[in-house]
């Protein structure tokens, strides 16, 4: 029987909006994220944000994705095409499949 953290998950992410430049300007993304966080719990949607900043962004800028550890305001997240706020938002616990993405409404002025 395999350690449950070594257990992973596969997932696809999308950025859209402008979001893609802070992640080598890649819009879709495969990926296998590990099935638990640091403290042996499920693997949230929270956990997938801090996630992404740490392996996947390649931006220095990640205030335009974050904000204290936040996903930032003006940034829609979108859990298998239903607004986050209908799927308990960052405590949504990441499923074999899901489709996130992460679309930004942010605009210079």
């Amino acid at each position: 029987m395999s350690d449950p953290k070594d257990q992973t998950i596969d997932i696809t992410v999308d950025f859209s909006g402008g979001l893609e430049i802070l992640f080598s300007n890649e819009k879709h993304h495969e990926l296998s994220v590990p099935a638990q966080d640091a403290e042996g719990k499920p693997a949230n949607v929270g956990f997938l944000i801090n996630y992404l900043c740490k392996t996947l962004m390649t931006d220095p800028r990640a205030d335009l994705f974050v904000l204290g550890g936040e996903l930032r305001p003006g940034i829609l997240c979108l859990i298998n095409d239903s607004d986050w706020e209908l799927e308990e938002e960052d405590a949504y616990v990441l499923q074999p499949g899901d489709n996130i993405l992460f679309i930004s409404t942010l605009h210079g002025g």
